[in-house]
């Protein structure tokens, strides 16, 4: 069983193109298992997937990008859909930081960040994580540091992703600092 490429099968589902899969998504982002499981069984590749499956992919998954909770599950971030996913609002660390690639900075410094084509601003937690999610798009990304505290308490809203991804609507440029470039 190749758990990466089901992580991307399923991502692509919940935060993307749920009408292609049939799946009736809610407010918060949740798709009954059963659903999903029905949907991926139409593709011969996936006919054999169980929510045990689906588990150990959750588990063995070093970005921790979905959740399975009472007979439901769900992308934690990332959603492109038109619909609006609600997430909980919770005070953010300190700092957090930002990876992008080098043509971006001129764009941030003068309006500061937005979702682009996403529903939220990505967030790290640490400076690691915004190095790679940086390095995917430059070779050698700038990476941003964000007085979160600051802005939370200049009522920019943050709401947790997970254990390394953090969220805002926007991050005006006033709140951010390049560290490397």
């Amino acid at each position: 069983m190749n758990y990466i490429e089901l992580s991307k099968e399923i991502s692509y589902a919940l935060r993307h193109a749920p009408w292609e899969y049939e799946l009736e998504i809610n407010e918060e982002g949740w798709v009954q298992v059963e659903q999903l499981l029905d949907a991926l069984h139409k593709d011969e590749k996936w006919k054999k997937i169980s929510e045990k499956d689906l588990i150990t992919m959750i588990e063995k998954s070093e970005k921790k990008r979905h959740q399975i909770l009472n007979g439901k599950i769900k992308a934690y971030y990332g959603h492109s859909i038109p619909i609006r996913i609600v997430k909980e609002e919770k005070m953010p660390p300190e700092v957090l930081y930002h990876g992008t690639a080098r043509k971006f900075t001129n764009s941030i410094r003068e309006k500061g960040l937005l979702p682009q084509s996403r529903q939220y601003v990505h967030l790290s937690q640490d400076i690691e994580t915004a190095y790679r999610v940086g390095i995917r798009h430059d070779m050698r990304p700038c990476i941003l540091k964000i007085d979160a505290i600051q802005a939370w308490k200049d009522d920019i809203k943050f709401y947790y992703g997970n254990e390394k991804v953090w969220l805002a609507n926007e991050i005006p440029s006033k709140y951010i600092v390049e560290i490397s470039c």
